[in-house]
């Protein structure tokens, strides 16, 4: 299977990284049909990933000061990405968030389910929602909702480089995403070329508590942070908006016979890669080398992870 993908951050790379050979990262930033659709001619894929998209930096609150530059990103690029798809008969799986929902959903067990309508208020959760509800109107089109992604490389990106590097935390309860379970969830709904919604999420919740205690465990047992409430957020000038916070259920990857871990073995064991990665580029390791997969990265006394 070829895929192309759009998008070169942090989650374009990380997925051409596992697909290697079968993924093909695109240059082209998308701003017509037309770029997409030269783009795909290119290359000949038998299938789109659309990766890309305007989250802000440092953060999300960015958005809230640049509305049009979020909507172009988030909202209208994707539909430029969908019309050529359509028009060169190409399957696409755009990535979607699971933040378009916030606080508990109408259903009794309170989790949101990928028909639900979502109910954003800040401009980022609002761009994303208009792209699910275009992008769902098409036939041979998948959306993959992920939400707080955590992976065992360090990175900005990674939730467990954010959390560790604040002072202050807030302790709320969410659905989460492995990054390593969803790179294989994404292969298999291109593999399979699944329309429609997916809430691409392990089956589970997670409170930041959770993973500070596994952190301190496993990676640093000197630090500490305070905890203050979702409300203190905003009022100590830490967010602009408050985030969202919920539960997904996932009900439509097992349509397809795709399945994902449980959330408590994926977090423990994602943190332990994590800590052997911390200390593998604390000695000097280059990136990606994994000497606790085979091969010494030259830790004091020849020892591997």
């Amino acid at each position: 299977m070829k895929i192309l993908i759009f998008g070169k951050g942090y989650m374009g790379e990380r997925c051409a990284g596992v697909w290697a050979d079968e993924a093909v990262l695109s240059d082209v930033r998308v701003t017509s049909v037309e770029d997409a659709l030269a783009e795909i001619q290119r290359h000949q894929p038998d299938v789109v990933f659309n990766a890309a998209g305007v989250k802000g930096k440092p953060n999300v609150d960015w958005c809230e000061d640049h509305p049009l530059e979020t909507i172009l990103g988030n909202t209208l690029m994707p539909l430029m990405l969908a019309h050529a798809c359509q028009q060169a008969g190409v399957y696409l799986l755009h990535m979607g968030s699971g933040c378009i929902f916030y606080g508990d959903s109408h259903h009794e067990d309170k989790a949101w389910k990928e028909h639900d309508f979502g109910n954003p208020t800040p401009v980022y959760s609002r761009s994303k929602w208009a792209a699910d509800l275009v992008l769902t109107t098409l036939p041979n089109v998948g959306v993959a909702r992920i939400r707080m992604p955590i992976d065992w490389i360090p990175s900005p990106g990674n939730l467990i480089d954010k959390l560790a590097g604040f002072d202050k935390v807030i302790d709320v309860e969410n659905s989460v995403t492995i990054v390593d379970d969803m790179v294989e969830v994404f292969y298999q709904l291109l593999e399979k070329r699944a329309p429609g919604i997916f809430h691409v999420t392990n089956p589970g919740t997670m409170r930041h508590r959770d993973l500070i205690q596994l952190y301190e465990e496993l990676v640093d047992p000197t630090h500490t942070n305070e905890w203050i409430s979702n409300d203190e957020l905003v009022a100590h000038g830490l967010a602009t908006r408050g985030r969202s916070n919920n539960t997904l259920a996932s009900e439509n990857l097992t349509k397809f016979g795709i399945t994902m871990r449980p959330i408590e073995e994926a977090l423990r064991e994602t943190l332990e890669k994590y800590a052997a990665a911390k200390k593998e580029e604390e000695h000097g390791c280059e990136n990606g080398d994994n000497c606790c997969g085979g091969g010494c990265c030259g830790m004091d006394g020849g020892g591997c992870c």
